[in-house]
């Protein structure tokens, strides 16, 4: 099993999350808890940086689906960004594009969200 870790800091009132290796049925539970830990915290604006992860699967796109829809019902978002083009590809060629913000550079996510409040 490939390694997979998430590295969180924060910029004002957004949390950024670093992830890194291998997004995989055996790892989107970290991701999933780490979600949930965010909600319960209350914490509603999300940046996922992909510059460091090298793969993700079916599971791993679907923990995305699976709280997007209720970040936004609370007010929050979640923006993606420095996605390689190999997962970029994937994203896209799942019409993800039309359902998240992707960002090519992380400081362009958050300024989108210093300017939508």
């Amino acid at each position: 099993m490939e390694d997979f870790n998430i590295r969180e800091t924060s910029n004002g009132q957004i949390k950024i999350l670093y992830l890194e290796g291998f997004l995989d049925a055996h790892t989107s539970t970290i991701l999933e808890s780490t979600f949930n830990r965010l909600i319960d915290e209350k914490s509603y604006k999300l940046i996922v940086n992909f510059a460091r992860l090298s793969y993700i699967s079916s599971a791993g796109l679907g923990v995305f689906m699976a709280y997007i829809e209720q970040i936004r019902n609370v007010g929050g978002d979640i923006k993606l960004c420095e996605m390689s083009d190999k997962i970029y590809n994937v994203f896209d060629m799942l019409g993800f594009q039309l359902l998240f913000e992707i960002y090519k550079e992380e400081k362009n996510a958050i300024e989108k969200f210093n300017t939508s409040g």
